[in-house]
């Protein structure tokens, strides 16, 4: 499928017609790749839409007559030494962000002051996102940078279909819009209009490859550059660095090395002429992201090294070309003996990394994942992000709905997004996890570093399998620019893109399906923040006790008595600990415990009484059966929309629904009964339990 076949996302035509109907100057330079970007896109939409545009040089002198004819002005910030520009006189307290820009509303004209050709690409989405609004009233100049410095988006795609994971692991919408049949793709045209779309909301770099790095993969960096180059060259003109995943065995499987000690001089030798072949190819290239000693994957471990000793060793090569590595913070072990209770899984990334802090060079990223699990629909915040303030660390979601309904169901990520970068680790008055990986409202020498979030396209004609799930992937770049936007403005903005001019009883469905969707999957699947419960392997569905005999350390207790993993100081695995006061003892009292997360830190009885005023049992009762009839309901809103939306979006979003209902039944009925068989207490209510 080519890029003229798949679904625009939010960016149909139809949505730069306000700018498109418009007289537009552009200033930009003629060699800049972004800026030739910003200048097509201009001329596209009034092609289309009946405006005008002139293109001028940025050393060429504007007159305020030349400006003020036109009804929108695109411009860089003019340098200090311009003194006849009308531009000039805006250019006071810029930014210095790298994609800064401002905007300025006054008589006839909108002008966009972009800091760089970025901030000039920012600027024009901006003004698209307003819509008819733009060119409308006055407004004094007002700026806006990217509060992370990095925002980018991982893809977990294999260039050969892996036996058990698939062209892309973890992926919910077809294959890669990368790879096929073994290599990289002939017609790269979706990535080129995926590029388009990721730099409309601002992401600036990318990953194209599997962490879990195979055979295939691993010769991206070296047989591979040529097409690696390819990819580069549709990113760039839209801001974005491209990034491979590599493993840390590649001197030996790659490079016929005896070794991959990370101290080994002919190792950092293979690796500092491998980084110098990729940037003549790619000058521009972002670094690496290396998951190693996780999951099976060779990391420095086997030497009896440690990860800021592997981390380093690639740092060092990438330092001289400016690149950087993303280190994975997921390592625990994954043979675990589910009779031990003393090892917590839980624990494992803080153990490994917290000790480490401040060893790891300055082009490092440690990338943490949200919670000290594995992107579960409700778990703490790490203790890792509150652990480290001499590491640059990013924070890692999860755009791909592995444990989140996998795009089969309606489950919009938004608000669970917002409230853990909104957490504050030290509690009122301290920093959120937000600040801590943009490095901002600490000291001055914060390390800044950013999002990062695991991607959920591929070569489906929706991109995303679920066309909803589009407003996953909208809401993550929009919160990596401003973490703390408000979610419910965010997916206001993607509707309105998407769906534009429609009528407003679609809008009222979107809302009634979306908004409160992620916690009506909490609802219906695994409680009060114990997680897991689903199949082994391709993690679809309820299996209560799926995990619970296997090594993977995801287990529940439950018993006749009660169910939860005391992860207290007290009588548990000491996790608890990890935290900074207060939330270490908040969490260590069940009394305090916040309900959401009872049973990720305590195990209680059954009939342990919530803040809630109900009973444990009763909550799972109560909160399943409620959870499964909002899917019935919002497959009922739906339907009722049929012929207001492109009837193929409908028909898919309809069956998405349907299979939403059938499945939220099931966990509904599998989680009652399995309470009620191991509790003995019955539903207060009188409904039916199997």
């Amino acid at each position: 499928m080519t890029s003229t076949d798949a679904h625009p996302m939010w960016l149909p035509d139809e949505a730069l017609r306000p700018l498109g109907e418009r007289r537009v100057l552009v200033a930009v330079g003629p060699d800049d790749p972004v800026g030739a970007t910003v200048v097509a896109e201009v001329r596209a939409a009034t092609a289309r839409w009946g405006g005008s545009v002139t293109v001028a040089s940025p050393d060429a002198s504007l007159t305020g007559d030349a400006a003020r004819g036109h009804d929108v002005v695109l411009a860089l910030v003019p340098s200090s030494t311009a003194s006849d520009e009308p531009t000039r006189a805006l250019a006071d307290d810029v930014p210095t962000a790298s994609g800064s820009f401002g905007v300025l509303r006054e008589g006839a004209t909108t002008t966009v002051l972009g800091l760089d050709a970025a901030g000039l690409l920012y600027g024009l989405h901006h003004l698209v996102r307003a819509g008819a609004a733009a060119s409308e009233g006055d407004t004094p100049l007002t700026w806006y940078s990217p509060t992370n410095d990095v925002r980018m988006l991982d893809h977990w795609d294999n260039v050969d279909v892996h036996p058990v994971m698939g062209q892309v692991e973890r992926g919910y919408a077809g294959g890669s819009i990368f790879y096929a049949d073994g290599r990289v793709r002939d017609d790269l045209s979706r990535v080129a209009a995926y590029a388009r779309l990721l730099g409309s909301v601002g992401i600036n770099a990318v990953s194209i490859n599997n962490v879990n790095v195979h055979r295939t993969e691993a010769r991206l960096l070296t047989d591979g550059l040529p097409d690696v180059a390819r990819i580069a060259a549709l990113f760039r003109p839209h801001g974005i660095r491209v990034h491979l995943s590599v493993s840390f065995a590649a001197p030996m499987t790659v490079g016929d090395l005896p070794t991959s000690d990370p101290l080994d001089a002919d190792v950092q030798a293979w690796w500092a002429a491998r980084v110098a072949d990729v940037y003549d190819v790619v000058p521009d290239f972002g670094g690496f992201v290396v998951k190693a000693d996780s999951e099976g994957q060779p990391g420095p471990f086997a030497y009896g090294r440690d990860h800021a000793d592997g981390a380093n060793l690639l740092a060092r090569a990438l330092k001289p070309f400016g690149g950087t590595v993303f280190w994975r913070a997921f390592v625990y072990d994954h043979k675990q003996d589910w009779r031990d209770r003393s090892t917590d899984r839980a624990r494992a990334a803080h153990d490994h990394f917290s000790p480490l802090d401040g060893r790891f060079d300055d082009n490092v990223v440690l990338q943490v994942k949200y919670g000290p699990m594995d992107f579960q629909t409700r778990e703490p915040v790490s203790p890792v992000i509150a652990a480290m303030p001499g590491t640059r660390l990013a924070v890692e979601l999860q755009v791909t709905q592995e444990y989140t309904g996998q795009q089969q169901h309606a489950v919009w990520l938004g608000p669970q997004w917002s409230e853990i970068l909104r957490f504050r680790p030290w509690k009122d008055g301290g920093r959120t996890v937000a600040d801590v990986a943009a490095g901002t409202a600490g000291p001055p020498d914060a390390r800044r570093a950013g999002l990062v979030a695991v991607s959920n396209v591929g070569d489906d004609a929706f991109w995303t399998g679920h066309p909803l799930a589009q407003a996953n992937l909208y809401t993550f770049a929009r919160l990596a620019w401003d973490p703390f936007a408000d979610p419910q403005t965010l997916l206001d903005e993607w509707i309105g893109l998407t769906f534009p001019d429609a009528d407003p009883v679609v809008r009222e469905t979107l809302h009634r399906v979306l908004d409160d969707s992620w916690r009506t999957y909490e609802d219906y699947t695994a409680p009060l923040g114990v997680g897991f419960m689903v199949r082994p392997g391709h993690h679809y569905g309820p299996d209560v006790d799926g995990y619970e005999y296997t090594p993977w350390g995801t287990y529940h207790f439950a018993d006749r008595d009660g169910i939860g993993v005391d992860r207290t100081r007290a009588t548990g695995t000491g996790f608890t600990g990890q935290f900074p006061a207060p939330w270490r003892d908040v969490y260590e009292d069940v009394a305090t415990c916040p309900d959401e997360l009872l049973l990720f830190f305590h195990h209680v009885p059954w009939s342990h009484v919530l803040h809630s005023g109900v009973s444990v049992a009763q909550h799972v009762y109560d909160t399943h059966w409620d959870g499964a009839a909002r899917t019935v309901e919002n497959a009922a809103a739906w339907d009722a929309i049929a012929g207001q939306v492109p009837a193929d979006l409908h028909a898919r979003v309809a069956d998405r629904l349907a299979e939403q209902v059938r499945s939220a039944h099931e966990w509904r009925d599998q989680l009652r009964t399995y309470v009620y068989r191991h509790s003995g207490i019955l539903d207060t209510t009188g409904r039916s339990i199997f």
